[in-house]
Formats: C-alpha cells, structure tokens, sequence
C-alpha cells in the first residue's frame, strides 16, 4: 500500500494531467463568492487615485514643520472635497483622513500632535516628506493586475473587485460531481429505516463537502447490489466531470464497484490507501464514451461515513480545485500539545476524530472517543482530525502532534 502523501500527489498529478477545457460564465458579483476567476481582473485606474490623507490632522510643507512651528490655517478638506486652496510656505490646510492632498503640500501632522488658537496652528514635530499620505497608485497602478486567473473569490477578494469596478466577473463553472451511493441497506436519509438499515448520511455529507469547495453536486441515489443497477448509475454518473462512489469498495462478495468500473475501461490508480479510516479508496480514471469526451476522475470512498469525510478531504478536495480551474491547496497541519495518551496500531496513519482548543497562545487537542468509522456522531463532535503516524505505536500526553482542522477547505 502506499501512503496517504503520495495517493494525494497522484491525484493532484494525474487529475491536472487531463487537461481538461473549462467553461466559463460572467456572474454578477454578489453572486461570485466562491467561483475561481477564468480571466485576470485589472485595476481601472490608479489606487489611490490620488494623493491620500490616511490621518486626521493638516496638510503642510514638510519642511516647514519642527518642533514650536506656527502655521495659518486657510481652509479645510474632508473625504471627496475637491481642493480648491493649495498650501504655501507658512500656511496650511485641516485635513481629514480620506481626503485628497491639495497643492503644495507633501505631509499630514496629526491633529494630535498640534494645538490651535483662531487660525494659528502650532505644530510639536518635524515631519517627513510623504509622513501620514497614501501615493497615488501605490496600492495598485492603472492597467495592473488585481486578482489573477485561477484565484478563488472570497470576501477580500469582492471588496477588491468591486474598487475597480469589476461587476461580473469571468468566472469558470463550476465543477459537476456525480455522488452514488451502494448498497442494498442504505435508504433514503429522510425516510423510516428497517430494523436492518441505515439511513443514507454519505450522500447528503458529501453534497456538503463538494459544494463548499464550489462544486455543483450531482445525486445519482443509490444503486443495490446488482451489476446491472450499478452499471446504469455509473453511465449516468461519468456524464459529470467526476464521479464519487460511496461504499462497495472493499474485499467482500457484493463489493461490485471495481469490477464496473472495469467493464468502463477504467485504469485503477490505486485501490487501498495506508491510512484508518478509509484505507479501501479507490482512484481510478475512466476512459471517455467517444474520443471526444474527456476522461473522468472517479474515486471510490468506503461507505463507512467517517471514512467517507476523511478520505473526501485527503483525496477528492485537491481533484475538485483542479476541476475549477485553482491550484489545489496543500494540506494546513498545524502542531498542538496532546492532553491524553494514545496508543494505536502502528502501520497505518490514523486520523482520529478530536478537539482542538487554544489557551492564549497554546493549541491543546484532545482525542474523541469513538467506535470506529461508523461513529459518525463522533465526528460531528469534532472540530479536526488528529495524525497518528504509522510508525508510532503510543504518544504520550504532553506530546506535540500534527493536527489538520476539518473542513479545511
């Protein structure tokens, strides 16, 4: 079996090689939050567009101020003013944060560090030249790139297009990820299960996680465990631009998920991954219907809903970015000091449901008692996962561990 990095670099490498076309669409900006851009977005104009006061205070000749200095005074400006009166050698001209510089001046003394009597300012400082004022086009120059091609739009990410006016900006769209569900024990999660079945959380999770990364999920239902049923939804689902299968992966008699994908021509990538939960995943990648169609990603994700969520983030997350156009993200570890012993069995890497907390500075995590991959009620009491290596038998409290936040997407 191979470990979890390197089943990831193979995705990543192999999902990126497809080379696939992407469509695009103009949105309008309200409704870009999370889409990745098709197109680069460039500044209209220069930001800011003036000489800007980023203090409240007077706009003065730099060089006329030290410590004892007196000024008059001879007008006012407040954001959006249009300067009418410049500043000469002796005078100078209340200012307000936001505000354009007028003539003559090159500096802005804070209101704080002057006092005033009728038009006389006294000023308790030197200055320099340029002290307390924004440049024009020393945030970002006409014609200038903002956001670039492949960037994924968040709030910052608005704020910036809206400045230079970008209302609907070209867009990639979105990703359709086929989800199917196996298994003749699984119904419907809103329906009333037998004393035998479960109710279909995996379809439902997976949605979620999909559409959190800016996909559009796909939700084929479920297929029994009958060739011919999961043949038709695997046909159906490699209409998408990624399939997901959720359970019927492992080793047992009606685990029929290998043997379709086979009959689709698929090239298996890797069937088993070192890793609990969720070492049966399954990469493969399935030849298009024509030799027009692109060929398609599937993974196939153990049914068990724990493994489900883990081996969605570790594998399918970076295939879903380069389906939308953006680089996939790197896995955010991050350390924290181990509250409780551990000991599991070495060999594979677990991902162990858990909580981390923060005193201060400090991140403290501590394990979740669980009963395995189907404890999907532990999960959802977790707020990351914590990694065990496969090398390490037992970690002692008081230890630093490696700790990867869920849903870090």
């Amino acid at each position: 079996m191979i470990g979890y990095r390197e089943a990831r670099e193979l995705v990543i490498t192999r999902v990126t090689g497809l080379g696939s076309v992407l469509d695009t669409e103009s949105v309008p900006l309200r409704e870009a939050l999370g889409r990745v851009l098709a197109h680069d977005i460039v500044s209209d104009r220069d930001y800011p567009p003036f000489d800007r006061s980023i203090r409240d205070g007077y706009a003065v000749r730099a060089g006329d101020t030290h410590p004892g200095a007196q000024l008059k005074c001879v007008g006012e400006l407040k954001a959006g003013d249009t300067p009418s009166v410049s500043v000469s050698s002796g005078t100078c001209i209340q200012i307000m944060t936001g505000a354009s510089l007028p003539d003559g001046a090159d500096a802005v003394v804070m209101i704080e560090h002057t006092t005033r009597e009728g038009d006389r300012v006294t000023i308790d400082r030197a200055l320099k030249n340029g002290q307390h004022v924004v440049g024009r086009g020393s945030e970002q120059s006409a014609g200038g790139i903002v956001l670039a091609a492949g960037t994924r739009i968040g709030f910052a990410e608005i704020a910036a297009a809206a400045q230079v006016g970008a209302s609907h900006p070209v867009v990639t769209r979105k990703p359709r990820v086929a989800v199917l569900s196996t298994g003749d024990e699984v119904v419907d999660f809103a329906s009333t299960p037998g004393p035998f079945q479960i109710r279909n959380s995996n379809s439902v999770s997976l949605e979620a996680q999909i559409s959190l990364l800016g996909g559009e999920a796909v939700i084929l239902g479920k297929a029994g465990d009958s060739l011919d049923e999961l043949r038709a939804k695997i046909s159906a689902g490699l209409e998408a631009d990624a399939l997901i299968l959720s359970g019927g992966v492992s080793m047992g008699k009606y685990d029929l998920v290998e043997p379709v994908l086979r009959e689709f021509g698929a090239e298996f990538i890797f069937d088993a991954v070192a890793i609990r939960p969720g070492k049966p995943v399954v990469f493969a990648i399935c030849k298009g219907k024509t030799l027009e169609t692109q060929d398609k990603p599937v993974f196939g994700l153990p049914g068990n809903p724990v493994s489900t969520m883990v081996t969605f983030d570790l594998f399918v997350q970076p295939a879903i970015h380069i389906l939308s156009g953006a680089e996939p993200r790197p896995l955010p570890f991050v350390e924290a000091v181990l509250t409780a012993q551990l000991a599991e069995k070495p060999g594979l890497t677990h991902f162990l449901p858990a909580r981390i907390s923060w005193l201060g500075e400090m991140a403290e995590v501590a394990p979740i008692p669980w009963q395995g991959s189907g404890d999907v009620v532990a999960m959802a009491h977790a707020n990351c996962l914590m990694v065990v290596p496969a090398e390490r038998e037992r970690i002692d409290a008081g230890e630093s561990v490696r700790v990867l936040m869920r849903g870090f997407c």
